[in-house]
């Protein structure tokens, strides 16, 4: 496990994970070069607001087989300029105007930097003037913030993607393109150690379904994933059927049958499949939600959508999907995603065959700000030689032990419901700043935990709330219809 001094470091992405592990770096004080690569204008990741209409959806098979974002083509010679991309490369985040977080301020926030107070109007309406949830431009200052604040600005390049990091003895050699205005421009450089917080929410997941490339083509823009909503005024008046029983899915289906912008009913794509483990299926509830099994075809022609009961919803206008995403690192083409996770990662964040390579981030829904402190901290010191790691046999015993426990994929990366034996883990591994220097890990608070929970239990109560506010308004409309026809 032994490696030369690492004195060079570079940070793939500048969204939450990111900004932390530039911080737990610096703090560390020994590093001669930190160096960030973002793809984006600005810092922020899956909380910066688009500008732009999204794309289309195209190459849906790929969509669906999760190999929708294969790696570019390197020029030959570096340095090179080539003419600008076309290919997709899901860089837009999934931020609507009106977006809020859906978990408490206080689990979300790294130890030492709060969330600020700021609340909107609407949150304060739905869940009282104590609201724990916060507006995404809150989000993205904060995150924005924790740069700025410390003077890394310098140490960002901004609309630079990381097309490849490949281990060239002992260094790493990244293969970077920064896109101008008409052309890209290639260049490579070296560092000794990379740190991976490029997130997993980028490429979106959508299950096959005969017809629906050719719905899609039809109409362009009447099948979108979750990530490309931006705002229910898109769906005025339009027959609209939601895929997915998970939060993005349900607060869709939500927003557009309670507002009552969209044809009513909202037709959702729910039965038979589980709702989130955090959240329940008490959005799906609403009496303007109409809640169907999977779908079988979707007929362009017709627009009709055709589900696995033998019914069917005709002449839809739009699908949307909240089927989650796949997890992609095209820039490591060595390295393969099993099961949309990536493998051999000690507490996730250690590649056991090169510690030199480290993951921030690399885990599923739950505390996640503080999960990347926590984690980024232990990539610092891990690099800067201080971590208490154990043999390479006692990581891979580690891997087992969970698969066998909580199954893989997804399940292997939630740390639920052990928060607090994770956090500790991961904070006696990184160990006590020496002589005051690096960046210091509180111990677990169980206060968090709770925060995390109750967060939840006001989102049900609410739904639980306008649910029956909106069955006696449905009531009373179908009362007033019978006595307007006597």
């Amino acid at each position: 496990m032994s490696h030369p001094p690492i004195k060079r470091v570079a940070v793939i992405g500048a969204g939450p994970a990111g900004a932390i592990a530039i911080d737990a770096l610096a703090q560390e004080k020994t590093f001669d070069i930190i160096r960030v690569f973002e793809r984006r204008e600005e810092a922020g990741g899956c909380w910066i607001g688009d500008k732009a209409r999204p794309p289309t959806l195209t190459n849906f098979p790929s969509l669906a087989n999760r190999t929708a974002d294969p790696p570019l083509p390197i020029p030959p010679k570096l340095p090179a300029q080539t003419p600008k991309s076309d290919r997709p490369r899901f860089t837009e985040s999934s931020v609507y105007p009106y977006l809020e977080t859906n978990v408490d301020h206080l689990p979300m926030s790294f130890s030492q930097e709060p969330i600020p107070a700021d609340k909107t109007d609407k949150s304060i309406t739905l869940h009282g003037p104590e609201t724990p949830f916060r507006h995404w431009t809150v989000m993205q200052r904060y995150i924005k913030s924790l740069i700025e604040h410390n003077n890394y600005e310098d140490l960002v390049s901004y609309n630079t993607t990381v097309e490849l990091a490949e281990k060239v003895g002992t260094e790493w050699k990244l293969v970077l393109r920064k896109e101008g205005k008409e052309k890209d421009y290639w260049w490579t450089e070296y560092f000794d150690a990379v740190v991976v917080a490029s997130g997993h929410y980028w490429v979106p997941y959508i299950p096959a379904i005969d017809g629906l490339d050719e719905f899609e083509k039809g109409r362009p823009g009447s099948v979108i994933h979750s990530k490309h909503f931006r705002g229910r005024g898109y769906f005025k008046n339009k027959r609209v059927v939601v895929v997915g029983a998970s939060v993005s899915a349900a607060d869709i289906a939500y927003d557009l049958a309670h507002s009552k912008t969209a044809d009513l009913p909202v037709h959702t794509i729910t039965i038979g499949h589980a709702a989130n483990g955090y959240f329940g299926g008490g959005a799906f509830e609403h009496p303007r939600i109409q809640q169907h099994p999977s779908i079988k075809s979707v007929c362009p022609k017709t627009r009709t959508v055709h589900l696995a009961d033998g019914k069917s919803i005709p002449n839809v206008d739009s699908i949307i999907f909240g089927t989650g995403y796949t997890w992609t690192m095209p820039f490591l083409p060595n390295m393969e995603i099993r099961n949309n996770r990536v493998p051999e990662l000690y507490q996730h964040v250690v590649y056991q065959r090169d510690p030199t390579l480290l993951f921030v981030g690399a885990v599923g829904a739950g505390l996640t700000f503080k999960i990347f402190e926590w984690q980024a901290v232990l990539a610092a010191r891990v690099l800067a030689g201080k971590a208490n790691l154990p043999s390479v046999e006692v990581m891979k015993e580690w891997e087992e032990k969970r698969i066998k426990a909580r199954g893989d994929g997804v399940k292997f990366t939630l740390v639920f419901p052990d928060f607090e034996e994770y956090f500790e883990d991961v904070r006696r591994l990184a160990g006590e700043p020496e002589n005051g220097v690096g960046r210091r890990l509180p111990k677990f608070q169980r206060e968090w935990f709770r925060a995390f929970m109750d967060g939840h239990e006001l989102r049900k109560d609410m739904w639980r709330r306008l649910n029956k506010e909106a069955r006696e308004e449905e009531e009373q409309r179908e009362k007033g219809a019978v006595k307007a026809k006597l």
